[in-house]
């Protein structure tokens, strides 16, 4: 192969790179892309109206001693069942993942022998907190709330009857259950 034959193969690489790369200048001013104000995408999403509808309810629940005057502790006990997984509602019942709830209505809060509690929950025993109708209906409606900290992670219960009907079911979990608050 003489000098000649190596010359055009270089002068052909190197015309095939000048012409791709004019093609690229060239394509660009053809067609330019205009860059966004912002990048990504907007997406739009509603505004939850979540929070304002579970708050109307919430304060317009009827006060627990009202509900507690028609609650079925039967209904209780069926939704209770999902406390199973975690407490002990047997009488001389050990604590399982939570604390027994065997007598639990008028107890001293985060003070179940042989359980450890939450340092929020032993702080309220600390200071004398009882789990009064009131306590029990704001800590099953939302435990994270009630009590921030705590170790429970079930959500709650939202419907104010169906919480009536559990704590009427819990307070029947005593050998003496405590009195009903006057409506």
């Amino acid at each position: 192969m003489d000098s000649f034959e190596l010359n055009k193969i270089a002068g052909a690489v190197l015309g095939t790179l000048v012409l791709t790369m004019g093609l690229g200048f060239a394509s660009q001013v053809i067609v330019s892309a205009k860059k966004p104000e912002k990048p990504g995408y907007v997406i739009n999403v509603p505004e939850e109206k979540t929070e304002t509808a579970a708050a109307a309810p919430a304060a317009a629940a009827e006060p627990i001693a009202k509900r507690l005057a028609s609650a079925d502790p039967a209904k209780g006990q069926s939704a209770a069942k999902a406390c199973q997984s975690c407490h002990n509602l047997q009488k001389g019942g050990g604590n399982g993942q939570g604390p027994a709830l065997w007598g639990v209505v008028e107890r001293q809060q985060g003070a179940h022998p042989g359980f450890t509690y939450s340092a929020t929950l032993a702080d309220f025993s600390a200071k004398g907190g009882k789990w009064t109708y009131e306590n029990l209906d704001q800590f099953i409606e939302n435990p994270k709330g009630y009590a921030a900290g705590t170790k429970m992670s079930y959500a709650g219960i939202k419907d104010p009857k169906a919480r009536a009907d559990v704590i009427a079911y819990l307070r029947s979990l005593a050998d003496t259950p405590a009195p009903l608050p006057a409506p």
